[in-house]
Parts: structure tokens; sequence; C-alpha cells
């Protein structure tokens, strides 16, 4: 069965302790980090929104309060704004908690860990036909005239007529081996997933594109995700295996090449290049 129906729905992976952002994560979490005066999440959440997403699933950690803070009201905060005139500062604060319908799905320690993980957690909110978009919650896609790209991978996913689809991003040749590379085939003008190389030689990769963390599926890959909870062959419990089962098992999915520019924020370089690239630009 393709995907049909339109998708208002996105969980997005925010639970992990951003390791990688230590000693700043101990006290702030990795998705609030800023870009400009806005957090990473922001920007995924607001592409989400040109895409004609209405509903945002977060799967947060125990420990993830802040997050739940900032799409939440604050009454003191906007007291004070009202009662100080600050109308824009409080229109902007308002906004927040009503873009969308916010719901917070905890991972709590004695989940396993992995990104098969979210998806499993998110499942009873999801319906039986219903599209939803897998999001990880540091990748940020960015185009310079405001456009979206994950609206663009949505309507270019629809068209294809398969039973899901996947975000793919260009990298350059020479540091294919720092990534998992997809391997496509095409079929007509779609280019469709066989499987990912990790970190693959330059003379050995199938291709230059990299998995953007950013999926478009419906409810029957369930059974693959739940593979994966129980018969993981790795200890973490990867999505992309129940992916890879799931094209074992007879389904297409599409490679959708982005529209956007990728940019990882995982990591100090990256976040400090997205920082240039979107807030130099718009200054």
């Amino acid at each position: 069965m393709s995907i049909s129906n339109r998708c208002t729905k996105a969980v997005i992976a925010v639970a992990g302790f951003g390791t990688r952002r230590l000693p700043i994560t101990k006290a702030l979490e990795k998705c609030l980090i800023p870009i400009g005066n806005r957090p990473i999440v922001d920007y995924i959440v607001e592409d989400c929104l040109k895409a004609g997403i209405t509903e945002i699933i977060f799967i947060v950690g125990e420990q993830s309060e802040q997050i739940r803070a900032y799409y939440g009201q604050n009454e003191p905060l906007e007291t004070y704004l009202l009662q100080n005139n600050k109308g824009d500062a409080l229109e902007q604060v308002t906004d927040l908690a009503h873009k969308a319908t916010f719901r917070f799905v905890v991972q709590d320690r004695n989940q396993p860990y992995g990104t098969s993980v979210p998806i499993w957690l998110a499942r009873e909110y999801l319906g039986p036909d219903e599209p939803f978009l897998f999001l990880y919650g540091d990748n940020v896609f960015y185009n310079q005239d405001g456009s979206s790209a994950i609206a663009d991978f949505v309507e270019k996913a629809t068209a294809a007529n398969t039973s899901g689809a996947m975000m793919a991003v260009e990298v350059p040749h020479e540091l294919v081996s720092h990534y998992g590379i997809v391997a496509t085939e095409k079929r007509g003008d779609i280019e469709m997933y066989q499987r990912i190389v990790e970190k693959p030689k330059p003379e050995d990769a199938p291709s230059n594109l990299n998995n953007a963390g950013c999926f478009l599926f419906r409810q029957d890959i369930m059974p693959f995700v739940e593979h994966t909870m129980e018969h993981s062959p790795q200890q973490e419990r990867y999505f992309i295996d129940a992916v890879n089962w799931y094209v074992e098992a007879g389904n297409d999915v599409a490679v959708i090449r982005t529209k956007g520019e990728y940019l990882d924020c995982g990591s100090v370089q990256g976040w400090l290049f997205a920082n240039n690239r979107i807030v130099g630009e718009n200054s």
C-alpha cells in the first residue's frame, strides 16, 4: 500500500543526553541549544509546520523539562510582558504553545537505546493507515529562500507512490567514508532504497547520498520496528534495520534528495556552521 493520505503528524526524537555536546548538555537539553535566538528543534518544528504537520510527538528523556517549558505557557513572563507593553515579545512567547498540538512521550532509562525506540514509543498515537514523519532532533534543513525542505520531501515522497520514503543529502565524494551511504536503484525517475553501506571507502561507495534522518512511513513499518526491539543484531536498536527488513519483505522505499541544505547540529563544528549559515545570512 502506498502513501496517499495527507501527512499531519511528526515524531521527533530528542531523548538523548547529547554526550557529544558535553558539558553544556549537562544543564541544557541538546535540542534547545540555540541557533541565533531560537533552539535547534524549533527550526525543525517550523519546517514541519510548513509541510502541513499539525501534531508533533516529541520522544523525550526522563530529564526533559526544558522542551516542555519552551512549548508550554509561562504565565508570569506573559503577565510581565503584557503589563510592560512588550507586545511583540508577548506574541513571540504565546505563539509557541499554539504552533501545533504537542505531545511528550518519555523514553525512560529502562528502554533500550537506539533510533527505533522513539517510533515504537509513539505507535499508540499513529493511526493504522496514517502516514507520519520521523525526524532526528538535531538535523536542520535550511533553504535560504525560506521554503520548506520537509514540505518538498513530503510532496515528492507522496508523488512517488511507494510504501515509504527517506530523505538523503549529497555529500562530497571524498567524504563518503564519514557517513552511512545509501545504495539506490532507478525505477523510472524514482530512486529506490536498497541498503546503507556504513562509512565506505570512496572507491567502494555505491553513491554519495547520506541518510538525512527524515522518513515518511505508515503503521505497516511497526512490525519491523518491533523486530528491532526484540531481535536487533546490534546492542542499539537501529531504525535502519527495520527499513532494511521492510524492503526485504517486498515493500518499496523511495529515496528523495533533499531540496534543503543539511545542517548537522550534533557536533560543535556543525552547530557553529549552522549559526554562521542561518544567523549570518539573516543579520
